[in-house]
């Protein structure tokens, strides 16, 4: 473990954290101040998180934490120690910050009058912040990496992955949502996923610069002319 932490710093991944951290910063905003304050749920774990915290009370942020801990151990399977090591960072990255707007945060965003916005906000940055992780090769939690996982092995769209997973916990939702709410969490859950995909497949194109020939100094040119010349002489 110490060389593999080594080997992170080493390649130049502090940068790497830090861009990781911040969008599960985003990610643990937005649930705390759009999700959990207008009731709307979400997909995945995060999803599963919020029903248990609608439903008994209990803070995203540590069960968020408990449904992770198979699945880091998992990627530590599949996809080696750094792997782990970046998504064990983001998912307790993820805790932390959401455990600190329960406690500190003092911003109310009240939008029950118009859920629209609500889940608008929602996707966009929900779907930003995932992205953002997964671009830099983390993952802020099991449902992450389990997307992830089933993209590279069916070579879909993580997006799309993303999308299939969350129905199936949205499913759940009706349980202990209404159905308003619901169907404002599935446009959430839909536009994320399209932002997901379109974070972690952006390209920024560089206009290519042309190349200009060097110029060629006299004397070589007279230097491969004069044979070429005699030749027609002869």
């Amino acid at each position: 473990m110490r060389k593999t932490y080594e080997s992170i710093v080493n390649n130049g991944a502090l940068r790497q954290i830090v861009v990781m951290l911040l969008g599960t910063c985003i990610l643990a905003f937005t649930y705390y101040h759009i999700n959990a304050q207008n009731h709307l749920s979400e997909g995945g774990f995060a999803g599963l998180a919020l029903l248990g915290h609608y439903a008994f009370g209990i803070s995203p942020a540590w069960s968020m934490l408990l449904l992770d801990i198979p699945v880091i151990i998992l990627a530590w399977v599949l996809k080696g120690r750094r792997f782990m090591l970046l998504a064990l960072i983001g998912a307790v990255g993820f805790s932390l910050f959401y455990a600190g707007f329960e406690k500190y945060s003092t911003l109310v965003i009240d939008l029950h009058g118009n859920l629209l916005i609500a889940a608008l906000l929602c996707g966009v940055l929900t779907g930003l912040g995932a992205g953002i992780v997964l671009r830099f090769g983390g993952a802020t939690g099991g449902d992450d990496i389990l997307s992830l996982l089933i993209s590279e092995w069916r070579g879909w769209k993580i997006g799309n992955v993303f999308i299939v997973s969350d129905i199936i916990v949205l499913g759940l939702s009706l349980l202990y949502l209404p159905v308003k709410e619901t169907m404002f969490t599935i446009l959430a859950v839909w536009l994320a996923g399209k932002i997901i995909t379109w974070t972690t497949t952006f390209q920024l194109h560089r206009p290519v610069k042309k190349v200009l020939p060097a110029a060629v100094p006299a004397n070589k040119v007279v230097a491969k002319t004069v044979p070429v010349v005699h030749s027609l002489r002869q």
